[in-house]
């Protein structure tokens, strides 16, 4: 199993019947009430990419000093610097408003830092450099929110700030012109999701007014779709309006580069999603920021000559083969690191080493977070300084930690999930036992788990057709906030087992209700799950349609598998999830309750075995002789479900220690009402929904 838990909300079969009843077909109804979108309303809401979805850019606090700073700069022909970041959210930042002021005439000098050599964020070096350039206005994009000295630098040379930003803040804000950023404490702007370029997108609507909307994101939505999906940033609220737009115009993309990119990418006659953009065309943006070149990736996007962009695709390309090489050697070297290390220092991974690219380690920092279940810190270490890359694991809060750790270290940055910091070498060992410690005041001390969220369990077969899959598509764009739905099949046996993709893959046949399904499982093998032929398996799994050769079918895109329970286990495990008190389907819930007559067989059965000493059995023991006296199977979840109704209402008292269940009758005048039970009662209640 690749995932340590499983977790499943309940059934929500009202829900689900009401948006069908509206229209919504039935595999989408099925996620989105599982989901929460349970009416027409809702789903009407979350589904929509309207343009009446977009707020009004001037609800962002000091968009209108922003606006009044860019026009005067336009007006009185100054030479401006847009000032980005260098990965694929700050590359499309800073095309998205670099094209923009050219149309509008201004002389404009965008700016990239060099990742090995600048680092993050705004510098004085670069400063220095655009000053003497002439500049006299500098507007950042993706970045500048923690800009506080530079600022007041700045100003020393005779230059403006306008800040436009998505990441938290720190206490302290630079003094700049004007600073833009949603996550600002003062900002009334509603929607706190926008991603750099969507910030960057929102200051072009202001400059241009409300009548330009639809002309600008069909110019620009490209570029913010790339950029809000490369950062993943929840696909919700306007953001669902700004990708969903992005992704229609990307094929229709006026930018040379990026069409030669998407032809040497393999997305030229391929449908364009999220999930294309994500893990194909981003990391490809991606790495000319990650090997220090970032300007190649800017200068794809900008370039009018279609050749020069044909160029830089198979550089891009080529560029991201070798980080993908990269990747895999520091990644191997961190494997053995962090098994080195011991348990107490494992709650949160801080893991340091010379010579590690600095480009790299976020992504490894990524991989390790979800192969040891904790959140990771990548420092690489030169002449005795540290660049640090961080992901988050189960929610952990990354920047409200580092604040924590603000004297060890030398700056930070970021945001919940992933961030950046740099930190003196010999503060590391100081700062690994702190942010363990943090880690342990958070989770008591408990190992976090990786969790599969699963949105629905499919029990009917009928809705794994052609026709039931297509209709997925009205969920589009997935990610962040709205993820690629992932259901549960139960059962399926395994038909055949090979691997494919050169043995990084593996291909299965699997049967399941008398029907046979294909499946692929990425980057997963035979020695890795130990699957063979006749085997029983649960699957978890995206549906979606395969075409080969002219033929089109229902595959399963497995998320994880693990092996099929048993009758009596598959029983056990759902009481032991109504004890915790986890959802539970009123179907579910429905076979959890007992009928009259199994309380009088178990209430006899109690009579005629208690003794002075009450009873005493294992649960396997009741369950078989009950099933004798019953003369049919007597399910383990309700017999223990009527002791706890007995014990609870007073007719015993009921202990169990391990496997061991002690039964002490108790002497009750007149009758006891069984169904005021507060047990019985909250399996009616999880009844009511259902349309059973």
């Amino acid at each position: 199993m690749k995932y340590q838990r499983w977790a499943r909300p309940a059934d929500n079969p009202a829900g689900r019947a009401a948006l069908e009843r509206r229209g919504v077909p039935a595999l989408p109804a099925l996620v989105l009430s599982s989901r929460g979108v349970d009416s027409p309303d809702k789903a009407r809401a979350f589904l929509s990419s309207n343009l009446e979805r977009l707020t009004d850019p001037f609800l962002l606090k000091d968009m209108d000093k922003a606006v009044a700073r860019i026009r005067r700069a336009l007006a009185d022909g100054e030479t401006v610097s847009v000032y980005g970041d260098y990965d694929v959210d700050g590359i499309t930042s800073t095309c998205l408003l670099t094209s923009y002021l050219r149309s509008k005439g201004c002389a404009v000098i965008p700016h990239i830092p060099d990742r090995i050599e600048e680092g993050y964020g705004v510098s004085r070096s670069a400063l220095d450099v655009l000053a003497g350039q002439g500049v006299t206005l500098v507007v950042t994009v993706d970045c500048g929110i923690t800009a506080v000295e530079e600022t007041t630098y700045a100003a020393s040379l005779g230059m403006d700030l306008v800040v436009t930003d998505h990441h938290e803040c720190k206490e302290c804000l630079p003094a700049a012109v004007a600073v833009v950023d949603p996550h600002r404490p003062d900002c009334p702007y509603p929607f706190k999701a926008l991603a750099g370029v969507g910030v960057a997108l929102k200051l072009v609507l202001a400059l241009e007014g409300p009548d330009r909307t639809e002309a600008l994101l069909e110019q620009y939505g490209d570029l913010a779709a790339i950029g809000t999906v490369a950062d993943v940033m929840e696909l919700t609220g306007e953001n669902r309006t700004i990708v969903s737009r992005g992704l229609a115009s990307i094929r229709r993309t006026r930018r040379p580069g990026l069409s030669a990119l998407l032809r040497e990418s393999g997305l030229a006659e391929k449908p364009l999603t999220s999930m294309a953009i994500g893990y194909t065309l981003a990391p490809r943006l991606n790495a000319s920021g990650r090997m220090g070149c970032a300007d190649l990736a800017a200068e794809l996007l900008l370039t009018r000559d279609s050749a020069r962009g044909e160029e830089l695709a198979k550089t891009l390309c080529a560029l991201n083969r070798e980080r993908q090489a990269i990747e895999a050697d520091i990644f191997a070297q961190c494997i053995e690191l962090a098994d080195a290390l011991p348990q107490e220092d494992r709650l949160a991974l801080v893991l340091s080493g010379e010579g590690w690219h600095q480009g790299v380690v976020g992504i490894v920092a990524s991989r390790l977070s979800e192969r040891y279940s904790c959140p990771t810190f990548m420092i690489c270490l030169q002449d005795g300084h540290g660049k640090g890359s961080c992901r988050s694991f189960g929610g952990f809060n990354l920047f409200a930690a580092l604040e924590q750790c603000a004297d060890l270290l030398d700056g930070f940055g970021g945001h919940e999930l992933a961030a950046g910091f740099t930190i003196p070498e010999e503060n590391i060992p100081a700062f690994r036992a702190r942010m363990n410690r943090l880690v342990w005041q958070e989770t008591g001390g408990e190992e976090m788990v990786s969790t599969l969220n699963l949105d629905a369990e499919i029990t009917d077969l009928a809705l794994l057709t052609l026709e039931e899959v297509e209709q997925l598509d009205l969920l589009e764009p997935y990610g962040a906030g709205n993820p690629k739905p992932v259901f549960l099949l139960s059962g399926c046996t395994v038909v055949s087992a090979t691997e494919v993709g050169g043995g990084r893959h593996l291909k299965l046949r699997v049967s399941v209700g008398g029907q046979v399904f294909d499946a692929i499982f990425f980057s997963a093998t035979l020695r890795d799950t130990g699957v063979s032929a006749g085997d029983r398996l649960d699957l978890a799994f995206t549906p979606q349609i395969n075409e080969y050769r002219g033929w089109r079918s229902v595959q399963l895109q497995i998320t994880d598998l693990r092996p099929a329970l048993t009758r009596a286990q598959s029983e056990r495990a759902l009481y032991e999830r109504f004890v915790r008190g986890e959802p539970i389907s009123p179907r579910e819930a429905a076979f959890l309750l007992p009928s009259r007559e199994e309380f009088v067989v178990l209430w006899r059965y109690l009579k005629e075995r208690s003794g002075p000493a009450g009873v005493e059995e294992t649960p396997r023991k009741l369950t078989r002789n009950l099933s004798r006296s019953f003369g049919r199977h007597a399910p383990f979840p309700r017999t223990m479900i009527c002791l706890q109704v007995f014990d609870e209402r007073g007719l015993i008292r009921l202990e169990r220690r391990g496997e061991q269940l002690s039964i002490h009758l108790h002497q009750v005048g007149g009758k006891v009402d069984l169904e005021e039970s507060g047990i019985l009662r909250r399996l009616h209640q999880l009844m009511d929904d259902s349309d059973l």
